[in-house]
């Protein structure tokens, strides 16, 4: 009952605020890539904190560099140079300081780093080709997720008696992981439904909606799975604390890192709007 107070409690104070943020970010495109600048060092600390490696400076600064820098990187056309020079940096520091890093520690925090800010900053790559709909992208890379997650622990709560990954994640269902896949599924198209009204000069491809909706849902049980696997590990409860009753922000942005690349690759190929 406590952690369900504190979810409450949190989702009171988090969804103003979320709202607040999409409807300033509509006008003032900066705020949203300000968020994705403040929220990826934040991520990247949490995951290299589980290894303890938030203790070597070596690996720390140039990892929150790097996931602090890239979402706005994307403004002038970097492309992989940022990634390129943070990954000779990352590998010329280990040999440098061979005392102080080894090679798996710099491959952990290199890739938990490089999934975690081009997962983030994939939210801002469609927006500039979609008529600026910055606030629709951040609810669809996010929303979708987060009400498949939903969709799963009630629908295992309710109906689960067979164990999805019981050696990783053993309060997961194949009935929730269902769930799961209908509710992400079914948000896709509201959202759209939703949108629709806001932009009123927008007409959703209800079809892609689908497709975004039903294997971002799938897909993001592979995030969560992955992190979760991370967390046992390390053994860890969660990444933080800084959410009463959610843990971190990557216990809250797992799935995300995985499901916003793939909006991004499908909105490239397939029209998400009818013009």
């Amino acid at each position: 009952m406590d952690s369900m107070k504190a979810r409450l409690l949190t989702a009171a104070i988090g969804i103003p605020a979320a709202v607040a943020a999409l409807i300033l970010g509509e006008s003032m495109h900066w705020i949203m890539y300000l968020l994705v600048a403040l929220i990826s060092p934040i991520m990247v600390f949490e995951l290299l904190s589980a290894k303890k490696l938030h203790k070597n400076p070596f690996i720390i600064i140039p990892c929150v560099l790097y996931s602090m820098l890239q979402p706005v990187m994307i403004l002038v056309n970097a492309g992989l140079l940022p990634l390129y020079v943070f990954g000779i940096l990352m590998f010329f520091i280990m040999v440098a300081k061979s005392q102080k890093t080894n090679f798996f520690d710099v491959s952990f925090a290199l890739v938990g780093t490089v999934i975690i800010s081009w997962g983030m900053t994939s939210i801002l790559l469609l927006p500039p080709v979609y008529f600026n709909y910055y606030s629709f992208f951040f609810v669809v890379c996010l929303g979708i997720p987060w009400f498949a997650d939903a969709g799963a622990y009630f629908a295992g709560v309710f109906f689960g008696s067979h164990k999805l990954c019981p050696n990783v994640s053993p309060n997961k269902t194949v009935e929730g992981f269902i769930g799961g896949i209908v509710i992400g599924t079914i948000s896709s198209l509201i959202i759209g439904f939703i949108y629709s009204f806001i932009y009123s000069n927008a007409e959703f491809n209800y079809g892609v909606m689908l497709i975004i909706g039903a294997l971002s849902s799938v897909i993001s049980v592979l995030g969560d799975l992955t992190f979760s696997m991370i967390k046992r590990q390390c053994k860890i409860k969660d990444y933080g604390s800084i959410f009463p009753g959610h843990g971190g922000f990557l216990d809250r942005f797992d799935s995300v890192l995985f499901t916003a690349p793939l909006v991004y690759f499908i909105g490239s190929y397939f029209s998400i709007f009818i013009v």
